[in-house]
């Protein structure tokens, strides 16, 4: 790819720019809305005419998509040194994060997309264990990057990193590392080594990407495709490293998920994700959806019941098959909300 793409903005004098992540949860899948087809995010220029930020996010979101916004917050500041005004300075993204209920297709501009967020990030979806390109591909290059660092110090730091940011172990990451590991026993015992004194952690969605940018593993990166002595990609590498995205789109994504994932933890966002009236079952599915790894039934509803989140309508879905289900809302009191700032997520045993 390019990062010269011709925006639909032109080139102006202005120095900064708004960009939004937009969320939404459709059939218990994670979305996020795109333009130009799902290669960009909704954005546009900062004007002289915005009172504030957040009125040119709306504008821009509007004007693009004709998305309704909800809940919407400001994530960070990015500066892009691959962009520049007709001054030559670089180009300063604003970046927002908003939770909303997905528009019908039929009803946005027709270069609005709604895309599933681990199109992406494939190697962030553990919703039926960790992915294979993980141990397969990404981590063996990652040692690779790793030893390409002519200071021990600095070849030590990436280690660390790799077994940080990837939940595989120190035994794992030592006998890959081995100039006589066998590579295909190395892969065949990697689940035995993945939960040994190590653990995958979900919001750490940005520090993967950036690490694979800095590795040169993705079609962003300036440096792809890596050319390290023991590194061959396979062809369709660039499929299955997920989606790419025009300027730093993809890493305000990252953003977003890190943000989202760290704080569905300790307050109730997942409100304005979810219709009015649910089951207890589409809830967990909703939350496992953004964090990517499934979660223990009994203690989610036991965490449910003991902080008062939801409460009963007194009504049932409408099953095709099995019985029906109850039918719950949130307590809407903001007090309630205080109540998962000590509360931790469930996780799968």
């Amino acid at each position: 790819m390019t990062l010269s793409y011709s925006h639909a903005h032109q080139q102006g004098s202005g120095t900064t720019e708004v960009v939004a992540v937009l969320v939404a949860i459709t059939d218990h899948i994670a979305r996020v809305l795109t333009v130009d087809q799902g290669k960009l995010l909704p954005n546009g220029p900062l004007m002289p005419l915005h009172r504030s930020l957040q009125a040119g996010v709306r504008q821009w979101v509007e004007e693009q998509t004709q998305q309704p916004l909800g809940y919407l917050e400001q994530l960070y500041t990015f500066v892009d040194t691959n962009r520049r005004n007709i001054d030559g300075h670089a180009l300063v993204y604003v970046s927002y994060l908003g939770l909303v209920q997905e528009t019908q297709t039929q009803q946005l501009q027709s270069q609005a997309l709604w895309r599933d967020w681990y199109d992406y990030f494939p190697w962030e979806n553990h919703l039926d264990g960790m992915p294979s390109i993980i141990i397969d591909f990404i981590v063996p290059v990652l040692l690779d990057w790793m030893n390409t660092a002519e200071d021990v110090t600095i070849q030590q730091r990436r280690r660390q990193r790799i077994r940080l940011c990837w939940g595989v172990s120190e035994a794992y990451l030592i006998g890959q590392a081995s100039p006589n590991a066998d590579s295909a026993n190395a892969n065949a015992n990697a689940n035995a080594h993945l939960n040994e004194s190590s653990e995958w952690v979900s919001e750490h969605v940005l520090l993967r990407y950036e690490m694979l940018y800095e590795a040169g593993l993705i079609p962003e990166a300036p440096n792809y495709p890596p050319n390290y002595q023991n590194t061959v990609l396979p062809d369709d590498w660039s499929q299955r490293i997920g989606v790419p995205m025009y300027y730093d789109h993809r890493r305000v994504i990252a953003t977003a998920i890190s943000r989202l994932r760290a704080k569905i933890e300790y307050r109730p966002l997942i409100f304005g994700l979810m219709p009015d009236v649910f089951t207890l079952s589409q809830l967990q599915q909703s939350v496992e959806a953004l964090s990517g790894i499934r979660l223990h039934k009994q203690n989610f509803r036991r965490l449910l019941d003991s902080q008062n989140l939801v409460m009963e309508t007194g009504e049932s879905s409408s099953a095709q098959r099995g019985r029906p289900a109850k039918l719950y809302r949130f307590c809407h009191d903001i007090e309630l909300q205080s109540l998962l700032m000590d509360s931790k997520l469930p996780k799968r045993k």
